[in-house]
């Protein structure tokens, strides 16, 4: 076998020099933890370290990368060279929102969009949403303008943005709840723990829409939705979401391995037939994954199920009231962002890792597999196996110290999935077997959230390609090669 990946590689290099290995890319940063594992017919490597937690990015008109630094602002990178692949340099960084220069500018976080013409950008604080005119030749804003406000919480202060390619002007925000079970999330006028749609149109200039009253409620019982997508096919928008933390069922403990974070469906914007505006539980009802809890009776994985099944809202209520999950994952994980690739077949969601377990769980890079055409997940909801692999830490029981932390994800138009880690302060790209090998760009898409942990944020990283599933032709030879599964070093 080595021999064979020995010959293999002699020939890439002959064939494609820049795409295969560090040895043939001059972009080889390396990281301050063990190197990650990608799984098979991915490629990936690290191509920026040093930032300030980063969060959500997008990519503008000019195919250069927007990033939110958390608490620090939005910075505007370029390309310094891109031989395809994942052998992509990045140019030096230039500041087009500074969050310390609080007499001009708001304090950032995380939330970020584009408009479809490039021309106007969003992003959010804690408490407002802003936009600005946006040149991207010159990467310059201005006219800073508030869009919408009062959405100040105690907890779970990242608001995502995500502006819809269905239907125009319609601004998406998620807001968390502002504590771990936050009974005010009970009431649909607190604006708490929702997920609600703003037409953009139809403010005035002198206006500020008003969170909690304004625009139209999408989805609500949401405890912290903080990856937003629109399928590129349907315009099904779905939400990945943090439940709580530290439960008990009946007087039992079960925060280790229950509730199950979620993947809800909120139905499409052009429609007002269900799920759109329904009540998805929180802070009732949760998500189960573990099925070994006091008075389960037949309770699937995904079953929405109450703390205390002898009260006032039980088991039933939980079940006949409330909208489940459309997937369920393992608890604590953490989701963050979710993505869509362009044929909508295959959905990407970060997993920024659990702070409240015994053996850490999440801090991973996964995919969901859809049926394209339906806008649907192919798993079942009671589905455990839904979420599969794509770029994991080399041994999750070192995290959150010593490994990356995905958060914000945005693809581009060769199919290149650039992924942050706030924790370590890195920006890692990966490339699916297929996807091909051209340069390209994506606009728009905010996403990502607010997740719990640590880790220092240092720069390093590593520049390793692991070619899987990459297809060689000729002599009129046709030859398969698959080298995944291993370790990036």
């Amino acid at each position: 076998m080595h021999l064979l990946i020995q010959v293999v590689t002699a020939v890439l290099l002959l064939l494609h020099p820049q795409h295969v290995t560090a040895q043939g890319c001059s972009v080889n940063l390396k990281s301050s933890y063990p190197a990650p594992v990608v799984a098979s017919g991915y490629s990936a490597r690290l191509i920026l370290g040093g930032l300030s937690r980063p969060r959500s990015i997008l990519f503008d008109q000019n195919k250069n990368l927007l990033v939110v630094e958390s608490n620090k602002g939005i910075t505007h990178f370029t390309f310094s060279s891109d031989d395809g692949a994942t052998c992509i340099a990045v140019g030096d960084g230039k500041t087009l929102i500074n969050n310390p220069d609080v007499s001009t500018y708001p304090i950032l976080n995380h939330g970020i969009e584009l408009s479809q013409d490039g021309k106007t950008l969003y992003a959010s604080s804690s408490d407002k949403v802003f936009s600005w005119a946006y040149d991207p030749d010159t990467a310059t804003v201005s006219n800073q303008r508030t869009l919408i406000q009062n959405m100040t919480n105690s907890d779970h202060v990242t608001r995502t943005l995500l502006l819809s390619r269905k239907v125009p002007d319609l601004l998406l925000v998620s807001r968390g709840s502002g504590d771990n079970l936050d009974d005010l999330a009970a009431q649909e006028s607190t604006g708490i723990s929702q997920l609600r749609a703003f037409n953009l149109s139809a403010l005035s200039s002198s206006s500020i829409y008003n969170y909690p009253t304004d625009g139209f409620t999408l989805a609500w019982g949401l405890r912290n939705s903080v990856g937003v997508a629109e399928h590129p096919v349907t315009g099904g928008i779905y939400t990945v979401e943090n439940s709580a933390d530290q439960i008990k069922r009946l007087g039992q403990d079960i925060h280790q391995d229950n509730p199950g974070e979620e993947m809800n469906f909120h139905g499409s914007l052009n429609s007002t037939g269900s799920p759109r505006g329904k009540n998805f539980g929180y802070p009732h009802c949760f998500a189960l994954w573990s099925t070994d809890i006091p008075n389960r009776g037949s309770m699937p994985v995904g079953s929405q199920f109450s703390l205390d099944p002898q009260g006032a809202i039980g088991d039933a209520q939980c079940a006949n009231d409330f909208v489940a999950p459309r997937l369920t994952f393992q608890a604590h994980v953490a989701p963050l962002d979710i993505k869509f690739d362009k044929a909508g077949d295959l959905a990407y969601v970060t997993m920024h890792g659990s702070w409240n377990r015994d053996q850490p769980a999440g801090y991973r890079l996964v995919s969901l597999a859809f049926d394209s055409q339906k806008g649907e997940p192919k798993e079942p909801s009671s589905s455990t196996t839904a979420a599969v692999d794509v770029l994991t830490n080399k041994d999750t029981s070192a995290c959150p110290g010593s490994c990356f932390r995905p958060v914000g994800l945005a693809l581009d138009s060769a199919g290149r999935i650039f992924m942050t880690s706030d924790s370590t302060g890195e920006i890692y790209v990966l490339q699916k077997a297929g996807g091909g090998n051209g340069n390209g760009n994506g606009n728009g898409g905010g996403g990502g959230g607010n997740g719990n942990g640590g880790g220092n944020g240092n720069g390093g990283g590593i520049g390793n390609e692991n070619s899987a599933g990459r297809t060689l032709v000729g002599l009129g030879i046709a030859m398969a090669v698959v080298l995944g599964g291993m370790v990036l070093a």
